[in-house]
């Protein structure tokens, strides 16, 4: 019988939630808010959940994807404004307390790009994923496992790029937010004026440029710093799909030396799925490293 998983995906805004078996198939699927995690909410409600869907399914483990930076032993070491007094939050004891289960807890630009790699195809290779949202995150998959530096905070690029006369970084200036922002006074949303950019909108051609020239910048960097065989672009913004990637690769050129690159852009496939099965990827790993121990055997 295959084994079942509950998967969460914490956000800014929502709690995810889904149970995913072993062929990555989704039941039980829901969605709650944060309410800005007054009072513990989010931890209360990753706890609620659990009990609930433990009452009717057997479950094999607990996987969670979390906005923020997760420690070592499954709390959140750091945490943005976007959820208030979440620092602290000891998300792996507490479910692992109640549930009685194995639980992972890993950052969700992780997850994202854990998912990507586990169902594209992609566990060979050296794969960077940025993501693209209200801020902007990145994750490096090589070797068979998630880098993400010596205090688990590597691959902060939202944070890099800081420019002293705007007194702004890299995701302040390149966030689909701040493209957002941008499109305010003309009463269209980033979807609308993508689309237009499509039709050859000039207005609209020339603000999606220079937004995808502030994202390249940031895509470079990590083209010098990491030289992977393949960078994903993930968040919402990436169902502009082969459109999105044709505006960066115009952009690049300028940014590296001549014939530097060798980097494939590639746009996310997975969506909003991504983060869920990420959850549960070291789960799957492990399960599928004890079949292949038996097979050998």
């Amino acid at each position: 019988m295959s084994k079942k998983f509950l998967a969460f995906d914490v956000g800014g805004t929502t709690i995810k939630y889904a149970v995913i078996d072993e062929q990555l198939n989704f039941t039980d699927t829901g969605k709650v808010n944060t309410e800005q995690n007054r009072n513990g909410h989010i931890l209360k409600t990753l706890l609620q959940i659990s009990q609930t869907i433990q009452e009717r399914i057997e479950l094999a483990g607990i996987g969670v994807s979390t906005a923020g930076i997760v420690g070592r032993d499954g709390s959140i070491q750091y945490a943005g404004p976007t959820i208030p007094d979440y620092i602290g939050t000891p998300i792996k004891t507490s479910l692992a307390a109640q549930a009685n289960l194995p639980v992972s807890v890993v950052n969700d630009v992780d997850a994202a790009l854990l998912g990507e790699v586990f169902t594209g195809q992609l566990v060979n290779q050296d794969v960077y994923c940025m993501a693209l949202g209200t801020g902007i995150g990145g994750a490096h998959y090589r070797n068979g496992k998630i880098i993400s530096g010596a205090h688990g905070q590597g691959n902060s690029v939202g944070y890099t790029l800081f420019d002293p006369q705007t007194n702004t970084n890299y995701e302040q200036r390149a966030s689909t937010l701040v493209l957002e922002r941008q499109l305010a006074d003309k009463g269209v949303t980033v979807i609308d004026a993508f689309e237009k950019a499509k039709q050859g909108q000039a207005t609209y051609e020339s603000i999606i440029e220079r937004w995808a020239n502030e994202v390249a910048r940031g895509i470079a960097e990590v083209v010098v710093l990491f030289d992977p065989d393949y960078i994903i672009i993930g968040g919402a913004v990436s169902a502009q799909g082969q459109y999105l990637i044709d505006l960066f690769n115009k952009q690049l050129p300028a940014l590296l030396p001549p014939d530097f690159n060798r980097t494939t852009l590639k746009i996310a496939q997975q969506g909003n799925q991504a983060q869920l099965i990420g959850a549960i990827v070291p789960f799957l790993k492990k399960n599928k490293e004890k079949v292949n121990e038996k097979s050998i055997d």
